[in-house]
């Protein structure tokens, strides 16, 4: 059985030392891994999902998910960026789910003119081809990218949020926006 003192200590310990204990089993360093990281991930699903009706099931599932791949993490220092990106994966996932779940009788108003079946296959085809060049980045720039288009962050808060200087966000996010014109250099 854990003490006081036991608590207190798992409290001050590093994402690191929790990591290793919850990979262990241990459901106390797990739960204060939670406490610690979830206000931040709520917020960061709160931007991307534009509302805070799913957020916390997004978060929820990022802990069931965090849980059972723990083991398998290889930095446990790495922990909280770990954890950002299941979240951001589940958020968009969430977003994704709800397009595919936009049925054309869900809605009573005409559909314009110009958005006919080629106009709606072209639109598709251009969002996966978007999604494979954002794939294709690296992580930062990834992040960088999804946090200032996706989740509208600005570049302070990117650099607080990857725990980065500014001027590494600005230089991340303009390698990201080359990346990712010379990707859809097809769409033009």
């Amino acid at each position: 059985m854990f003490d006081r003192s036991t608590r207190i200590s798992l409290v001050d310990a590093d994402d690191a030392i929790l990591a290793n204990r919850a990979a262990d089993g241990d459901i106390r360093a797990f739960e204060v891994i939670i406490r610690r990281h979830s206000p931040l991930m709520k917020a960061y699903a709160r931007k991307i999902l534009g509302s805070s009706d799913e957020v916390d099931d997004v978060v929820q599932d990022t802990f069931v998910t965090a849980w059972q791949q723990l083991a398998a993490l290889e930095e446990m220092v790495a922990m909280r960026s770990w954890l950002m990106k299941i979240v951001s994966r589940k958020s968009i996932d969430r977003i994704r789910a709800r397009r595919q779940h936009a049925d054309a009788d869900d809605h009573d108003t005409p559909a314009p003119e110009n958005t006919g079946p080629s106009q709606r296959a072209e639109a598709s085809s251009r969002e996966k081809a978007l999604s494979n060049v954002l794939a294709g980045l690296p992580h930062q720039q990834r992040q960088c990218w999804v946090l200032k288009h996706v989740a509208d962050y600005s570049y302070d808060e990117i650099a607080a949020e990857l725990d980065l200087p500014v001027s590494t966000v600005r230089g991340l996010l303009s390698r990201a926006r080359k990346n990712v014109i010379q990707g859809m250099e097809g769409w033009r």
